[in-house]
């Protein structure tokens, strides 16, 4: 998959796809990450990128004639936009999945300020997407949120083709159940025994059941 990122700060990019899965998946050509800079993208010697909204408001708005020659630049058959947005749908592992699969090419947008200017998104967004509903400085931060999320679902950047799936949010029980490991007992809290006794059905059926309980306790919003 080839993902662009179009960024008045490219900086801001530097050390998130440089470690971990992402650098594996990098180094192996499963991702390909390319970081583009808005701000050369405009014409004029003081290298301008924004200017007051029309009506009045606070803020600077971000133009369409260098935000869309930049995306215009990278754009190819089967490109698909996204601009980083509260005002998108909000992203889930399922929406993900679908990104993932939709295309080999995503451009993502960074809007800075107070925002982009709306022809920018009728003429070249495919689709506007919000990581929660809260309001950031940027897009950059909700941008790495989607690579990392997406990349899950690039076929052999986890470890076991089917982990992505088996995860909290894309399973049908939402939650992923407790998770343990050695030492069997620490600061005198114990491992439950029904994991170490080797019963596949009754470990499962205990981590469905407290995946269950903890997403009544936690997200009573999800049922």
């Amino acid at each position: 998959m080839d993902i662009e990122i179009l960024t008045l700060f490219p900086e801001y990019f530097d050390t998130p796809f440089s470690c971990s899965m992402i650098k594996r998946a990098r180094e192996a050509g499963l991702i390909n990450i390319r970081v583009i800079d808005i701000r050369s993208f405009a014409k004029d010697r003081h290298k301008t990128v924004d200017d007051r909204p029309y009506g009045g408001g606070p803020g600077m708005v971000m133009k369409a004639d260098v935000v869309v020659e930049a995306i215009q630049s990278v754009r190819r058959d089967g490109s698909y936009v996204v601009y980083l947005s509260p005002q998108g749908r909000v992203l889930k592992a399922a929406i993900c999945e679908e990104l993932a699969k939709k295309s080999d090419h995503l451009i993502l947008l960074c809007g800075h300020y107070e925002g982009i200017d709306e022809r920018i998104i009728e003429l070249e967004v495919d689709e506007e997407i919000s990581i929660g509903d809260f309001v950031l400085t940027s897009g950059g931060p909700a941008a790495i949120v989607l690579v990392d999320a997406v990349s899950r679902f690039v076929p052999g950047v986890l470890g076991h083709p089917d982990a992505a799936y088996k995860d909290s949010f894309h399973s049908s029980e939402v939650f992923e159940g407790p998770l343990y490991t050695r030492p069997p007992e620490f600061e005198g809290l114990k491992v439950p025994d029904v994991l170490l006794q080797g019963h596949h059905v009754e470990i499962e059926k205990w981590r469905s059941q407290k995946a269950k309980e903890k997403r009544k306790r936690v997200r009573p919003d999800l049922g």
